[in-house]
């Protein structure tokens, strides 16, 4: 299906595009062949096949939980700038 520039300038002002003549014509040859693409996937026979929202199953991967010593506090510490007892000290964020 071959798109007009009349059909271009149309759907450019649907979706508020302000386009340049290149820009039409450009845009009108790709639209036109991305609908004689679909033309093509409407002649496909589909009638055997069930619907489906995914066409190839989903399996999550996730590994399996382990626990690990934390680091130490002293460690953790000594990258702090500041600091309060155990804890990082910063700015008030909220007032």
């Amino acid at each position: 299906m071959k798109l007009s520039r009349e059909e271009v300038q149309h759907i450019a002002l649907l979706a508020r595009l302000g386009l340049s003549e290149a820009e039409i014509e450009k845009f009108r040859i790709q639209l036109s062949d991305i609908l004689e693409n679909f033309e093509i996937l409407k002649k496909v026979d589909t009638n055997d096949l069930p619907p489906t929202a995914q066409s190839i199953a989903l399996q999550n991967v996730l590994r399996s939980d382990e626990t690990k010593p934390s680091y130490p506090v002293k460690d953790i510490m000594e990258n702090a700038p500041q600091r309060e007892g155990n804890c990082f000290k910063t700015r008030a964020v909220l007032e």
